[in-house]
């Protein structure tokens, strides 16, 4: 796809602030579980977190193709720091497609400047892949939804301000699922456990309880009974930025590998003259211009108009896979070295997994492609 100067500019911003000010700090954050918010002031500044947001309300409101680009910068200097922006992203986007003008008023204006951070609660310990079985009610009482349940694996769940919430109107009823807006210091809703993860240790994943939890009625962002495609319809592009994220990270273990192969010498001579080595490189290359084709493909038909859901699952499930390869074969170049913490592709792969569950599983993104060619 060629970038058109506004693209490349955009790119080439975002390309220098991972390298300079997000990739230095990456692996201290990743070792202490702590989200760099310098990094995220830092986000905004850029006008970042305000990607997705209409310009009447401070937003940059880009297209898919740039907002795919983004991502993909972003996540080269830390997967942590891209995913923490894209969820902040979601939650924008719900308000911004399904809220009503005096709803975007109250809450946009300062989302875009980072602050409040927004969270996206769907999953729920039961209902993960299949979210029509979660628990969670919203119960109308007169001017107000009452709110019991509990959320998981969200996150930003601590840092945030703002939690979009699907949550139903009557727990028995799976066409009730409804989309709400509430602010995270109101009284029942209390932060629970801080998930010990694998990778994407950076970025904060909790579990969020509503116990007896009060909202008006303004807060319901969407009719009753239509949360659920609206969340589908948002994930949907959601699930371009992830397979951007992943083709990021991936050209961050490329990079890596490289370096070490022509600096790395056994045998006589640099480990990249070494036919074994050569070929995972070409391999690795491959896997990331294949990702970053498809993730364009399915950002530019998005951007058309038109039908992207199972490009943008081709997309997700092929770059997704790809990042675990490459990522592992970058550990493989380093030998010993990459199974220590010195380097930074022992981060790269355990981060990559993630990429391969969240906003929809492999499982899914395969389900989905061949209910299309199918169906």
């Amino acid at each position: 796809m060629d970038l058109t100067s506004e693209q490349r500019a955009m790119r080439d911003v975002v390309r220098e602030f991972a390298r300079e000010e997000i990739a230095p700090v990456a692996a201290e954050a990743d070792r202490e579980q702590s989200f760099p918010e310098d990094v995220w002031d830092g986000l905004a500044d850029l006008d970042l977190t305000a990607m997705t947001v209409p310009e009447e309300y401070g937003g940059l409101d880009l297209d898919t193709r740039t907002y795919a680009l983004v991502n993909e910068e972003v996540a080269y200097g830390s997967l942590a720091v891209a995913t923490a922006l894209s969820v902040h992203c979601l939650a924008t986007s719900c308000i911004a497609e399904f809220g009503s003008d005096e709803q975007k008023e109250r809450w946009l204006p300062e989302m875009v400047d980072g602050r409040p951070v927004g969270a996206f609660a769907l999953s729920e310990p039961g209902a993960g892949s299949n979210p029509a079985e979660m628990e969670t009610e919203a119960r109308p009482e007169g001017d107000e939804y009452v709110i019991n349940g509990k959320k998981q694996w969200i996150t930003n769940g601590e840092r945030s301000g703002v939690v979009v919430l699907f949550a139903k109107t009557d727990r028995d009823d799976p066409e009730s699922i409804t989309q709400f807006v509430v602010p995270k210091d109101v009284d029942g809703l209390s932060v629970g456990k801080k998930e010990d993860k694998l990778g994407l240790r950076a970025s904060d994943t909790t579990t969020l309880n509503f116990d007896d939890v009060g909202i008006p009625a303004s807060n319901r962002l969407t009719p009753e009974g239509e949360g659920l495609s609206a969340a589908l319809s948002i994930l949907t592009t959601g699930r371009v930025a992830i397979a951007a994220q992943a083709v990021g990270l991936a050209q961050a273990a490329l990079d890596d590998a490289v370096d070490y192969a022509g600096e790395r010498e056994q045998f006589g001579k640099p480990i990249g003259q070494h036919q074994a080595i050569r070929q995972k490189l070409a391999d690795a290359k491959t896997d990331v211009e294949a990702g970053r084709a498809l993730t364009r493909r399915a950002a530019r038909k998005a951007d058309a108009g038109e039908d992207f859901r199972t490009a943008a699952s081709v997309a997700k499930y092929f770059a997704t896979e790809a990042a675990v390869d490459v990522t592992n074969e970058a550990v493989q170049v380093h030998g010993g070295y990459g199974y220590t913490t010195d380097f930074d592709v022992e981060r790269y792969y355990r981060d990559s997994k993630v990429t391969t569950i969240y906003e929809g599983t492999s499982e899914i993104q395969k389900e989905i492609i061949a209910r299309d060619l199918l169906d």
